[in-house]
């Protein structure tokens, strides 16, 4: 019998905590919430993030003044007083400027006028000779209507009377509406300045007690890691924005002398407007362009200025962005080009025309704050210039969507800023665990296992020696080895001998001399590793030989080319798990060769390392270099015991 309870005696449905739909959904809110605090808000938050951003950009004059053995206080305000006369010029630039160029407007009047007349001969007047023609055409066609009777006698007298224009003079403005007028405009922008300087002081008075509070805030349980993440910021953020602010100046200086040579009215405007907008990269400076192009083709009946303006603006742009700015602060800005086309977008939307200007400021700070705030680091991810995955994960990502081309190409990349050994080491073998992995847990297909592996050779083989690719493992600098040597009861003499070999190129021709049997275990993945090594090794001088799995085990020690290898290196990416076959495979290779070297790899040390190294017969290498820094010290070592042998004989 089914039981159904009433609707208020039913059991509430408790959901576990961390639900991951409640989280989304509480994000959505969290962010939703913000962005309408953002866009009602604005009047106060405009201001204040004003004040924030110009002590960014004072705290570098402040710390200057206070070198000079000046008081904090008088440090400040003659700070704040050097923004204040900035901005007051700025500004008496800027009206003087839009006076000028309102004034001078009717002397271009009648160029003006040409240029409308011939764009609209080009375009319109095209346009309306069509149109004339085609009701020409269709008046020939339709039959002629006839006029309408005018009204005569009483219907005349009857008609309404034609309305008689009525016009309305307002009294003349009093001297205190005209002054009201005038100044009118100007309040709001002196009320906004006045705000951000007072706040700015504060800001910067209370600079230490700030930083505190927001070490008490995000990390006080880590105060070392929160202080330098504050400070680093700060740092970093002032000098960007000085390091900016220096060539939007510089580069509005130069488009303004520029202008004025062209002859074009108003340089002085375009170039404080070019200076402004440059802090919107990549558009930024081409809006103040378009503006400048559009009033030199207008006042000139030639196009000549135009096209030297656009020139102006091309060169400017190039030299301030290619040379200059790489110089200052690198070739990041620490934004990718999507984040501040769409931030621009954003903050305009948001805040208006100041939010054009502080859109990329703005998104730079968010952006800096989410490298030290775990619950922000998204919005780092998704609006920074950082790659977004790690070159190991980019490699294996290739594999996965089945590209090896994209792959191939990512590593000649790569190898112009490192070795090829390092390249395997950190890249391709880290890929090679990601796969390892997903192999383990089962999500690959052994069609996919089968692809990925075809994929692999085919970067080995791209990546095999070629004419003119030096050996520069000589040259890298030494992996740090150290835990991978201890493992092995010989670690001593393999450290001494290795110096000889890298110092002595008579060491490497000896070595060519030295065999070395590369086996790999049975991973999915291990063949491939060991063609890498069996590729880094043959480099190296070694004369490498690879066997297969099954193979090793089948022929046992009674394979002359087996028994004939001093060295013989087992390489599986199962080394660090150490399974039951890698054991009883080792130990097995121990009875058949009890004089041979061997060396275990790679991947990471193995757990059994301590008991591989007991009987001193093997070596643990987490990575290539280690594999083949033991190989060139057994290498050694082999050629001086043949060496005593030899001379004690003589």
């Amino acid at each position: 019998m089914k039981i159904s309870l009433p609707p208020t005696e039913r059991p509430n449905r408790v959901y576990p905590p961390g639900t991951p739909s409640l989280h989304g959904l509480a994000s959505v809110i969290t962010g939703v919430v913000v962005v309408c605090g953002l866009y009602f808000g604005r009047a106060v938050l405009i201001p204040i993030t004003l004040s924030v951003l110009l002590s960014f950009l004072l705290a570098p004059l402040v710390q200057m003044l206070r070198r000079f053995h000046m008081g904090q206080l008088p440090s400040i305000f003659i700070a704040v007083l050097f923004a204040l006369a900035s901005l007051l010029a700025v500004g008496a630039l800027i009206t003087a400027q839009l006076v000028q160029l309102a004034a001078d407007l009717p002397q271009y009047q009648e160029a003006i006028e040409q240029k409308i007349e011939t764009v609209q001969e080009k375009t319109v007047g095209r346009a309306d000779s069509l149109m004339s023609r085609a009701a020409v055409a269709l008046q020939r066609v339709s039959p002629p209507k006839p006029n309408p009777p005018r009204p005569t006698g009483r219907a005349a007298r009857n008609a309404p009377a034609v309305p008689q224009p009525v016009e309305v003079h307002e009294p003349s403005p009093t001297p205190m509406q005209l002054a009201q007028r005038a100044l009118s405009p100007a309040i709001a922008p002196i009320e906004t300045t006045f705000i951000v300087l007072v706040v700015t002081i504060f800001i910067l008075l209370q600079r230490e007690d700030l930083r505190d509070r927001l070490i008490s805030l995000f990390g006080s349980r880590d105060l070392h890691r929160t202080t330098t993440a504050i400070n680093d910021a700060a740092v970093r953020l002032s000098r960007y924005f000085v390091a900016q602010l220096g060539v939007n100046l510089s580069a509005g200086g130069v488009i303004a002398i520029g202008l004025a040579i062209i002859g074009v009215p108003g340089a002085l405007l375009f170039g404080v407007i070019a200076a402004l907008l440059r802090f919107v990269p990549y558009i930024g400076i081409w809006i103040a362009a378009i503006l400048a192009v559009f009033l030199a083709a207008a006042i000139q009946p030639q196009w000549t200025m135009a096209v030297y303006t656009l020139i102006l603006f091309i060169v400017v742009d190039v030299v301030a962005g290619q040379i200059a700015e790489p110089l200052l602060y690198g070739h990041r800005s620490g934004l990718s080009p999507l984040a501040v086309v769409v931030a621009a977008i954003f903050w305009s939307w948001l805040w208006g025309p100041i939010g054009l200007v502080l859109s990329t400021p703005l998104t730079l700070c968010v952006v800096t704050l989410g490298r030290y705030a775990d619950r922000l680091n998204f919005l780092t991810v998704l609006l920074g210039d950082q790659p977004a995955l790690t070159p190991a994960q980019n490699f294996y990502q290739r594999l996965l969507a089945d590209d090896p081309h994209e792959a191939i190409v990512q590593a000649e990349r790569l190898l112009r800023e490192m070795s090829l050994i390092d390249y395997y080491d950190k890249v391709a073998l880290e890929g090679l665990k990601l796969a390892r992995n997903d192999a383990m847990r089962g999500v690959l297909m052994p069609d996919q296992l089968q692809r990925i592996n075809d994929a692999l050779v085919d970067i080995v083989e791209n990546l095999e020696i070629a004419d003119g690719l030096p050996d520069r493992l000589a040259r890298s600098e030494p992996a740090d080895t150290a835990s991978a040597l201890l493992a092995s009861a010989s670690a001593d003499l393999s450290e001494r001998h290795d110096s000889h070999v890298s110092a002595h190129p008579q060491m490497r021709s000896e070595a060519a001399k030295t065999s070395v049997l590369c086996v790999p275990g049975r991973g999915s993945f291990d063949e491939v590793t060991t063609a890498i090594a069996v590729q880094l090794l043959g480099r190296q001088g070694l004369a490498p030989m690879m066997a297969t799995h099954s193979g090793y085990r089948s022929a046992r020690a009674d394979e002359p080319s087996f028994k004939d290898a001093p060295i013989i290196c087992i390489v599986s990416l199962d080394a660090p798990e150490s399974p039951p076959y890698l054991r009883n495979m080792l130990r097995r290779t121990r009875e058949w060769r009890p004089r041979a070297t061997l060396v275990v790899g790679v991947g990471g040390a193995p757990e059994g390392g301590a008991e591989m190294g007991a009987t001193g017969a093997s070596h643990a290498a987490p990575t290539f270099r280690a594999m083949i820094e033991e190989c060139l010290a057994a290498s050694s070592l082999q050629h001086a015991r043949h060496a005593s042998h030899v001379g004690g004989a003589d």
